[in-house]
């Protein structure tokens, strides 16, 4: 009987893709896996890779040795500890994000969270437990997915580690923070996230990995690390999928 249903499974599957064959996440070019990119579209994405800003995650133009801060890094240090990000921003990553953010496009997250599991593996390595950026209850109705969730759970299920979305809540209704200036953002999200009460077992003295789709100015991350800490976490470190690069 499990041999009929797994047949049954993989006809299914063959037949689907005969009828939905699948496409480039960056153009639209039919491909042999959902979630790839073209080789094309591959050639013009801009992974982060070392020399890096040991604790920000920002790419430097040339080596500057082991462990240097940048400049972001020095001058306001964040509540976390490390952040890393699989891919600049720009072009393909943007609309890959825009089409699980805003187009039910979930099917993404599997793909896009290998990406991070390359970038992020010190951290994922060191993390205890791995935690979305949560959303508004309000947004989430709405939206009915959280994006930051999906690829959590997908990146905790590669990496074989504890996934909590209940630990961390959004108290605050905050505006879209596309758009807003970087002491705007600060100011929207101040206050944003709490750890419920009988949440805070599964943070306290504990190494938390905080996943997110992509990093802009940090306030998001920031307020949500914060919240942690008061929650009395051991550490925070940050992974997003894509990240705003400065011009080098």
């Amino acid at each position: 009987m499990n041999g009929a249903r797994g047949l049954a499974g993989r006809l299914a599957e063959h037949v689907a893709g005969l009828l939905f064959p699948p496409q480039c996440a960056g153009c639209g070019r039919e491909v042999s896996n959902p979630g790839t990119v073209c080789g094309r579209c591959w050639s013009r994405l801009r992974f982060i890779e070392r020399p890096y800003c040991a604790v920000m995650g920002t790419p430097f133009a040339h080596d500057l040795g082991e462990n240097f801060l940048s400049a972001e890094a020095i001058a306001d240090p964040p509540p976390f500890q490390r952040a890393r990000a699989a891919v600049g921003h720009d072009g393909i990553p943007r609309r890959m994000i825009v089409g699980l953010k805003y187009h039910d496009q979930t099917n993404l997250a599997p793909w896009m969270a290998q990406w991070m599991l390359r970038a992020g593996g010190e951290l994922i390595a060191d993390c205890d437990v791995i935690l979305p950026v949560p959303l508004h209850a309000f947004r989430f109705w709405s939206r009915r997915f959280n994006q930051a969730a999906e690829l959590a759970r997908a990146v905790a299920a590669l990496a074989d580690k504890p996934f909590e979305p209940e630990a961390l809540k959004r108290v605050k209704r905050t505006r879209q923070q596309v758009g807003l200036a970087a002491t705007e953002r600060q100011r929207n999200v101040s206050g944003a996230f709490r750890v419920p009460n009988d949440q805070e077992i599964k943070i306290r003295g504990r190494s938390i990995l905080l996943v997110d789709d992509v990093y802009t100015t940090g306030a998001t991350v920031k307020a949500a690390t914060r919240a942690l800490l008061r929650a009395h976490a051991a550490s925070v470190d940050v992974l997003t999928f894509s990240r705003v690069l400065p011009e080098i």
